[in-house]
């Protein structure tokens, strides 16, 4: 079991450096948002490639900081139920949620979307706006993004595995937010 924490602990470090350096997008979309419309009002100037460039970066947030948020236990969950169960239910629901839904989903979407990215590469697919950019690399934040939201739910499967064999005191140990 050490061994699978030491691999949890890596996914976890993984998804907080990804989670703490994709926050950066976040500042980088809204000053690209508020250039265009500067110059889209003051200069009448305007560029579909900066308008994807913005949706571009909301993909790479969305998703490149899924499993950050399961890191940090910021995912959406219904506790109205499940917040009267013992820890040990609450960890046994969040095993078998993460084995029957998250794990099939997360693996399941990260191999389907793979087509898609290597057809957009290989015809080097652009935008259909005059413009616009081309559109592999977004492409590619689905199955990457996928990837790290299946990561963090094996990391969070072994910790949660831990707690209940015994060898975790705590099922979660979320890393401090950052300021």
């Amino acid at each position: 079991m050490a061994f699978l924490l030491a691999i949890s602990r890596a996914i976890d470090a993984l998804n907080a450096s990804i989670g703490r350096l994709v926050y950066w997008l976040v500042l980088v979309a809204v000053l690209i948002s508020a250039g265009n419309a500067t110059t889209r009002y003051l200069f009448n100037i305007g560029s579909n490639a900066w308008l994807e460039a913005q949706w571009y970066l909301f993909s790479a947030v969305f998703l490149l900081c899924a499993g950050y948020a399961l890191l940090l236990n910021d995912h959406v969950r219904i506790d109205v139920v499940s917040g009267r169960f013992s820890k040990r239910t609450q960890t046994w629901i969040d095993v078998f949620g993460t084995v029957v839904f998250l794990l099939p989903m997360a693996i399941g979407i990260m191999w389907l979307s793979w087509p898609a990215v290597l057809d957009s590469f290989q015809r080097h697919e652009m935008s259909g706006d005059a413009g616009g950019l081309v559109r592999w690399p977004v492409k590619a934040l689905i199955p990457v993004g996928f990837l790290l939201l299946t990561l963090q739910g094996f990391s969070e499967l072994i910790k949660r595995i831990a707690f209940l064999t015994g060898h975790l005191a705590e099922p979660i140990t979320p890393p401090p937010r950052p300021e």
